[in-house]
């Protein structure tokens, strides 16, 4: 199966979607079972209860009776009321991290209600192409002092009318949560699911499958993914797994016994490792025990890092090295872990 496809399926009564880049599983979204916590982008009226000392910080009370935990509380007394946006995965038995500043992102645009200003994406560098994206910003709604508004990558040769209604619409569901921010503590905005997930950031598709999981392979890659042992490229492999504490990453050669096979199994797995991570919905401090190396060539790895996860995307820190050797990188958590909510684990 070659080329980029999109298959859009359910699994035990959810749905889910799985990108397939030349026959090899990219991404997968699925929608998590009953009961669980609104996913990254709900939206919530929320109550201030108290300030963590020494932290910085504040839990809230959300829809549901769910607890928040809002990192900067600046200006923020118990008691008070305001929108918050759900804005990553919390552990078991931990508050939902949220923030105050919201965002409405559709296929081709994120309004921005609290951030004036009009932006292109930097990914669209034809200067004849962003004129006239910008244009079309400044004729929808979005252009209004009220809100600020950035044109995806997505948008590059999409047609006026349908950026129009794309902006439009967007302009107005953030209006109409707006417009409730002095009701009853409640969730005002849920998570999207996962066809809507997968048609708005999986953009430019070769073909669109509405199931066929089974057929084209998707279920035996996530089997594969779900194992704590990956291969890699040049006969090399890595285990990734999870601790209460951390992702533990170990890197091997296999039957590469060069001089230069400990960096070639490193950067193996550097350039495979966001896809890792995301497929298996893993986020938070992870440790790579990387194989053996000389230390001169740490710089170039680290520069692989920062280049693999920026390519992806991804929101990583690159936290260095520890007396031991390990590099040290803190993910993002975005969403659930592939083990929780994959009903075949």
């Amino acid at each position: 199966m070659k080329g980029r496809v999109v298959l859009l399926d359910e699994v035990a009564g959810r749905r889910a979607a799985a990108l397939m880049v030349d026959g090899r599983l990219e991404d997968l979204l699925i929608d998590p079972p009953e009961g669980a916590a609104p996913g990254v982008g709900a939206i919530s009226l929320a109550r201030a209860d108290r300030p963590l000392k020494g932290q910085g910080g504040l839990t809230l009370q959300l829809g549901d009776g769910l607890s928040g935990y809002l990192r900067r509380a600046k200006d923020i007394a118990p008691g008070d009321t305001f929108l918050v946006q759900v804005s990553g995965v919390a552990e078991p038995g931990k508050a939902i991290p949220v923030t105050p500043d919201l965002i409405f992102k559709s296929r081709y645009a994120i309004v921005t209600p609290f951030a004036p200003g009009l932006n292109v994406s930097r990914a669209i560098r034809d200067e004849d192409e962003r004129d006239r994206l910008l244009e079309i910003a400044h004729e929808s709604r979005a252009a209004s002092d009220e809100y600020g508004l950035i044109i995806r990558s997505s948008a590059d040769g999409v047609e006026a009318d349908t950026l129009h209604e794309d902006i439009y619409a967007m302009c107005k569901t953030a209006t109409t949560v707006l417009e409730q921010r002095d009701g009853d503590i409640e969730w005002l905005l849920g998570a999207e699911d996962a066809h809507t997930l997968a048609w708005r950031d999986w953009d430019t598709p070769d073909e669109v499958v509405e199931g066929g999981f089974e057929d084209h392979g998707v279920l035996d890659a996530v089997d594969a993914a779900l194992a704590p042992c990956q291969t890699l490229t040049g006969g090399a492999y890595a285990f990734v797994e999870t601790t209460r504490a951390l992702i533990a990453v170990d890197v091997n050669t296999g039957s590469d016994h060069s001089m230069a096979a400990g960096l070639k199994a490193n950067l193996a797995l550097v350039r495979d490792l966001p896809r890792l991570l995301r497929i298996k919905g893993l986020g938070g401090q992870i440790t790579l025990d990387l194989a053996p190396m000389p230390k001169r060539e740490r710089r170039q790895l680290e520069d692989a890092v920062k280049k693999a996860f920026r390519q992806d995307g991804t929101d990583v820190v690159v936290a260095g090295w520890t007396p031991l050797g390990h590099l040290e990188l803190t993910r993002k958590r975005d969403r659930l872990p592939l083990s929780q909510v994959w009903p075949r684990a």
